[in-house]
């Protein structure tokens, strides 16, 4: 086998690696924030497709969730809110409209875990 054809076979294989790791580390941070929400946010809030919902994206928008059938604009507005409260999500102003980060997603899809 020529030298080219080893190199590209290891980068796809080194490749593969790194984005199986960070589908690992999606899916733990993912399910150790459903774990943090069932534990801190009362039932009434805390849904697994509001979680879901969230980790479409490293932020979120009210309309986000509203088109996604979570709930209304007024009551989404509160979820969103209680997720920054416990440290879930971090809102920043855009414009007319508050965007909320989530943080912690952003920064594993940076490759800067903590």
């Amino acid at each position: 086998m020529g030298t080219l054809a080893l190199y590209m076979l290891t980068a796809v294989e080194e490749m593969a690696l790194w984005t199986r790791d960070r589908v690992l580390a999606i899916r733990s941070l993912l399910e150790k924030t459903v774990a943090l929400c069932h534990k801190k946010l009362p039932p009434r809030i805390y849904s697994r497709g509001l979680i879901d919902t969230i980790f479409y994206q490293p932020y979120c928008k009210i309309g986000f969730l509203v088109e996604a059938g979570i709930a209304e604009r007024k009551t989404v507005a509160v979820y969103l809110q209680k997720l920054e409260d416990i440290g879930v999500l971090k809102s920043v102003k855009a414009g007319r409209e508050r965007i909320f980060l989530n943080p912690k997603l952003l920064d594993l899809l940076r490759g800067q875990e903590k």
